[in-house]
């Protein structure tokens, strides 16, 4: 009979995955439901998540030009008709403000008073707002081309919703430029898909796929989408970030024209590229376990906890003492162009202490107690590391090491992740082995099944959508560089000339 092993979150990820993920959320004190439906409060702990992630992605961003700026909340519903495809892409979507105030009412409550001339919509993107500001600042040639980001909130209606994965306000960043040449707005669309790639792996050690999507599952209105995809631990698709190269569609909508060096006017190529809150989401399930959250330190919220050990009354000065100046030489070093952030938690709750920082997924604790002090020694236990995995260190020789062994931590996360990939992406040749991959033995209770197959597929739209229909498995994306081969169908059996990667996805 197999031993149950208790695990700090219940149910654990092979029981019931989606609840899993909501209780590492709630454990982890990162994020809680709003009295709004669809709508999140992001805690401190989640928030200094994505502080890292925006200080580091505006670093990569302006290194290659791009300038913050600011558009409006609010998009007059007129500037979204004149776009007809990415209107009816996100028209579903979208929240109306329809009054422009409030007034009292015959029983004493509120009430909407008089309807605006025209109807408002809260952002769900922002190409059209911000389309209409580079029609007044693009003239000549000469002022292109431009490169803005903005950090803003989105509103996007959300039916079922879920913490940092869907909701129907999330944080992100949307990038938009113009040019004047569409070879260097194709190399731009590139370049920040590059960008959110290097940036996913090397800080949030996740392993992506960089591709192109399918006309179905295209930015409404772009020419072209490319996108990072990442596996889950229940081996679906996370989309990580997308670049969108949108040719010349948004310029005609919102007129933005310019005089070319022949003296021509011409309509500008344009770009956008964002990535949100749903990294965090993305996070989460690539990395945590059945004990909680776990955090690759180069984003973590802080890097170290200090948990002082004081089981006699008189034993506190000295331990408070030898911990708080350890603190102060850990908050000295630097670890990915920050100082150590470290946390003390010097609580007298026991054992809950630690299992609490577990869960909250701190990359590195140190346990102080008076015999480690005699010995001039800390206790050290790793995230990546089974808790009971402990490890003695002098103290000086804990202050040199930390920043390497944090190096090795986010290596080890990115490793094993890397390798979970690798173990769920197959090669499918047929329809009935593709079609069994993604299917779950117990219909009742799908368990974590499938993974990524890369397959022919014939380039129909109808195949497609068939595909989705039966089996909820959608083309994640056409992988770049990939070689045209000859092939059959996985589903239709008509002629194909590519591969393409299929999963189920969030």
């Amino acid at each position: 009979m197999t031993k149950h092993v208790k695990t700090a979150i219940s149910p654990t990820r092979a029981e019931d995955y989606p609840e899993w993920y909501q209780q590492v959320v709630r454990a982890s004190d990162m994020a809680e439901n709003s009295p709004v439906r669809g709508c999140m409060v992001i805690k401190p702990w989640g928030y200094a998540i994505w502080e890292n992630i925006m200080r580091i992605l505006n670093e990569l961003f302006k290194a290659t030009g791009v300038k913050n700026a600011y558009f409006p909340l609010f998009i007059p519903l007129s500037f979204l008709e004149k776009e007809a495809e990415h209107v009816e892409g996100f028209a579903k979507e979208c929240a109306v403000v329809s009054h422009h105030r409030l007034e009292k009412g015959p029983n004493g409550g509120l009430v909407p008073a008089g309807p605006l001339k025209e109807p408002l919509i809260i952002r769900p993107t922002s190409e059209t707002i911000i389309g209409d500001a580079f029609s007044k600042w693009i003239s000549s040639y000469r002022d292109l081309p431009i490169l803005i980001n903005q950090w803003a909130n989105i509103v996007r209606w959300e039916m079922r919703p879920r913490i940092f994965l869907r909701t129907s306000e999330f944080l992100w960043q949307e990038g938009h430029t113009a040019h004047a040449a569409k070879e260097e707005a194709i190399e731009r669309t590139h370049m920040m898909l590059d960008l959110y790639a290097q940036f996913v792996e090397q800080y949030l050690a996740m392993p992506v796929m960089r591709g192109k999507k399918s006309a179905a599952e295209r930015f409404p209105g772009a020419v072209d989408t490319l996108c990072i995809e990442a596996m889950m631990q229940d081996r679906k698709a996370l989309q990580a970030g997308t670049s969108h190269f949108l040719g010349q569609n948004f310029a005609r909508a919102s007129d933005i024209k310019f005089q070319s060096a022949e003296e021509k006017e011409e309509y500008a190529w344009t770009t956008s590229w964002g990535t949100s809150t749903r990294l965090i989401g993305g996070l989460i399930m690539t990395h945590s376990d059945d004990d909680g959250l776990v955090l690759p330190p180069k984003i973590a919220s802080s890097h170290v906890v200090l948990l002082p050990i004081i089981r006699k009354a008189d034993d506190r000065p000295r331990v408070m003492e030898f911990t708080e100046s350890l603190a102060k030489e850990l908050k000295d070093k630097f670890y990915c162009d920050r100082r150590l952030e470290i946390e003390i938690d010097d609580r007298e709750i026991g054992g809950a202490r630690g299992w609490d920082w577990i869960k909250k997924g701190i990359p590195i604790r140190v346990e102080i107690g008076p015999r480690d002090i005699d010995d001039n020694s800390v206790f050290v236990g790793r995230r990546d590391m089974a808790h009971k995995d402990k490890k003695s260190f002098k103290r000086d020789s804990f202050i040199r090491q930390v920043t390497d062994i944090l190096d090795e931590i986010q290596e080890s996360l990115f490793e094993r992740a890397l390798m979970f990939r690798k173990l769920h992406s197959v090669t499918i040749e047929d329809k009935k082995t593709f079609i069994e991959f993604f299917t779950p033995e117990n219909k009742e209770k799908p368990e974590i099944h499938g993974g990524f197959a890369s397959s022919c597929w014939c380039g129909s739209e109808k195949c497609e959508s068939k595909i989705k229909q039966d089996l909820s498995v959608s083309i994640r994306c056409v992988p770049l560089f990939s070689i045209k081969e000859k092939g059959r169908c996985i589903y239709c059996g008509q002629p194909a000339r590519q591969r393409v990667i299929f999963a189920k996805a969030y």
